[in-house]
């Protein structure tokens, strides 16, 4: 037995779910988790528009009924961006072999990178279309991400997904299934794991967003634009680059001489998945941070 675990909470997947005509309908936490982090991002992004004074030459990039229509854009972008990437990026010969298991998405495959990527190309088509401030933008929808992102990791601890290495430390959990149990130990003893969804929501959501609060409406970040923007994107990726040395690999990418489950690496050092795609984040934020204090 570990010397010291949490059992994993009794919680069910589903909030709530109703049988009709044969069939059962649920609303789970994961879906109820986009939408409060949809819906808290959206009042967020209105509050500030609504300060004109926390903004360059105290104008806002658009009036709060315009955030409206582009929350649609952006819906759009995180589904169609988060899904592709995962394709793309994690699984690529499976949905070549099964084209049509792209589209299954009740069945889970979403990647962060990938959604980020779709948020930027929706964002970037609404203010083409509407002659709007690119960087103000990115700086209103970079304030409020991180509620989604807290809100998500919950719901994959919740969804006893997306589970951590193997450890012994106190706070460990032992996460229910085989796949989870299997770490190599005699039969018979449990398995306990980092809760690296709790990790993440407290790294991506609470202490980013956080941070991002006190800059924009203790410090004024906005009125430098693309600061905010740089200060998530940076953050963002420091704190994924540093949960995935705790985070259990990719299935895909773990073998019996590569169990650390390396995307990419020399003999015994290299990176995973989630910390090459996050290591351009990283720069790309320092590079954004070091533009608009220049530009400042």
């Amino acid at each position: 037995m570990v010397p010291a675990a949490l059992n994993f909470p009794a919680i069910s997947p589903d909030v709530f779910s109703v049988s009709l005509f044969g069939m059962t309908f649920a609303l789970r936490w994961y879906a109820l988790a986009y939408i409060a982090g949809i819906l808290i991002g959206w009042r967020l992004a209105v509050m500030a528009v609504k300060r004109a004074a926390l903004w360059r030459d105290d104008t806002p990039p658009m009036p709060p009924e315009k955030i409206e229509e582009l929350l649609t854009w952006i819906i759009l972008g995180v589904i169609l961006g988060g899904r592709l990437g995962f394709v793309l990026f994690y699984q690529p010969a499976y949905y070549l072999a099964n084209p049509l298991q792209i589209f299954a998405i009740w069945q889970g495959g979403m990647a962060f990178h990938g959604g980020f990527l779709g948020v930027i190309i929706a964002a970037v088509g609404f203010c083409l279309k509407n002659k709007i401030n690119m960087a103000k933008t990115a700086d209103m929808l970079a304030l409020a991400t991180p509620p989604g992102l807290l809100l998500g990791r919950i719901a994959n601890f919740i969804n006893a997904e997306l589970w951590g290495r193997q450890t012994d430390l106190p706070w460990g959990v032992v996460f229910p299934g085989e796949l989870a149990q299997a770490c190599g130990q005699p039969f018979g003893e449990l398995c306990a794991r980092h809760p690296s969804q709790l990790y993440e929501a407290g790294l991506e959501g609470l202490l980013l967003g956080i941070v991002l609060l006190w800059l924009v409406f203790r410090k004024g970040a906005l009125k430098t634009p693309l600061l905010t923007t740089g200060v998530f994107v940076m953050g963002y990726g420091m704190a994924r680059f540093i949960v995935e040395f705790f985070r259990q690999p990719d299935v895909q990418f773990q073998t019996p001489d590569n169990p650390l489950g390396l995307a990419y690496r020399i003999g015994e050092i290299g990176l995973t998945m989630g910390q090459t795609l996050s290591l351009p984040m990283i720069l790309f934020g320092l590079y954004l941070i070091l533009r608009a204090r220049r530009a400042a």
